[in-house]
């Protein structure tokens, strides 16, 4: 075959092509079948040591998710050596440079670099785990994932925050132990306290038998004076997560059993004093 003067032996260019091509579609399909079955196995191993150990579900969902990632990576960097190794790339001066061209990477993405190692201290020092929920880097919300650099934090109103490790200082979890639940009623003050305490005290021995509740509620007492009320608090301990389902549920039980003992709720009025000179 004769091209722009170029004679071209199509036979042999096509038995030395095809054979490399063949080879790269192997390690591609071997890579699309071998990557789907790694997972399944970390995940199959992960569920089955989190029955034979006392790990919390958030911790083996944790690990889960950063053992496939690490896979993940470590298998696109073995395909890439060994496509490299089929074109008949050498490989040593290749990962010599690289080496080089990642030190002066690292000095100009250090921050990189902090994401990396904060993001393996969180994990040792099991600061938060999936499904916690928590308050950090101006972020409140619902850990859904934590990467080797980013973590997923999913607010209430449904946004999904990527969250740089870095910045994840001063953690607040609310998802260790017990929760609060806390209700403040106001009453106006012309009602009797003690009478307004007891219907309170009534309310909060029905929730007492309720499953939720793994110490009390109680009503305490009174809590402040207002400029034109009086405010009544009840607390009690509840599973974590039911804190704000308890505090919802004795609401309304409090606002029912006020309204049937002719008790009102406080709203916000003024009293005027006019003067008359006569």
């Amino acid at each position: 075959m004769n091209l722009f003067g170029i004679s071209f032996d199509l036979s042999e260019i096509l038995s030395a092509v095809v054979p490399v091509l063949a080879r790269i579609l192997l390690l591609v399909i071997a890579f699309l079948i071998i990557v789907p079955i790694g997972k399944k196995i970390i995940e199959k191993t992960l569920q089955n040591a989190a029955k034979n150990q006392k790990n919390s579900p958030g911790r083996m969902k944790t690990l889960e998710k950063l053992l496939v990632n690490i896979f993940s990576y470590v298998m696109i960097f073995i395909l890439i050596v060994m496509l490299f190794a089929t074109l008949g790339v050498k490989i040593g001066p290749l990962l010599a440079g690289a080496g080089v061209v990642g030190l002066a990477i690292a000095f100009g993405a250090q921050g990189l670099v902090s994401d990396i190692v904060t993001g393996f201290f969180i994990l040792l020092e099991r600061q938060i785990e999936i499904d916690d929920y928590v308050t950090t880097a101006g972020y409140d919300g619902i850990v859904e994932e934590i990467g080797l650099r980013t973590t997923k934090i999913r607010s209430f109103d449904g946004t999904l925050n990527f969250v740089p490790n870095r910045y994840i200082e001063g953690v607040a979890n609310h998802s260790r132990g017990n929760m609060r639940a806390l209700v403040d009623i106001s009453i106006n003050y012309e009602y009797n306290i003690d009478q307004a305490i007891a219907v309170l005290e009534e309310v909060c021995a029905e929730f007492q038998s309720d499953e939720r509740f793994k110490d009390g509620p109680n009503a305490i007492g009174v809590q402040s004076f207002g400029s034109s009320d009086i405010v009544l608090r009840v607390v009690g301990q509840t599973e974590n997560g039911l804190q704000w389902a308890c505090e919802r549920d004795m609401r309304k039980a409090i606002k029912e059993a006020f309204d049937n003992n002719g008790i009102e709720l406080s709203l916000p009025h003024q009293v005027i004093f006019q003067k008359n000179n006569d």
